[in-house]
């Protein structure tokens, strides 16, 4: 299935995930989201320093955000800031990635590129 999505690493790893990362899971070279140098606790308690930036990057373009820190704040305070459809998908760092998560995204996908017909 085609994704009808920009494919990008949001991780601290940076461009490290394209070395370690992606031809461990057969991934291309992918572009990355650069985090600010000096990093701010600005926003409500409990909001993780990568929301903020990822909505930003997004700008009005819907996204998924897979992440084994997100939290209810970081849903709470996407849906009140962003404008775009948006799935923040929470998954656990010991078994990472499992068929289970990559069918929830599919499915998102899926129902996403339906409602823009």
């Amino acid at each position: 299935m085609a994704l009808g999505c920009e494919l990008v690493w949001a991780s601290t790893w940076m461009d490290d995930a394209n070395e370690a990362v992606a031809p461990r899971i057969g991934l291309p070279r992918l572009p990355v989201v650069k985090w600010p140098e000096v990093l701010t606790d600005e926003g409500p308690r409990g909001l993780h320093w990568k929301t903020r930036h990822l909505v930003a990057w997004a700008g009005h373009r819907s996204f998924i955000w897979v992440d084994d820190e997100i939290s209810a704040m970081d849903r709470l305070w996407v849906s009140a800031q962003h404008e775009g459809q948006s799935l923040l998908h929470r998954v656990d760092p010991v078994a990472a990635l499992t068929d289970d998560d990559f069918a929830e995204l599919v499915r998102w996908l899926r129902s996403t590129t339906r409602s823009r017909s």
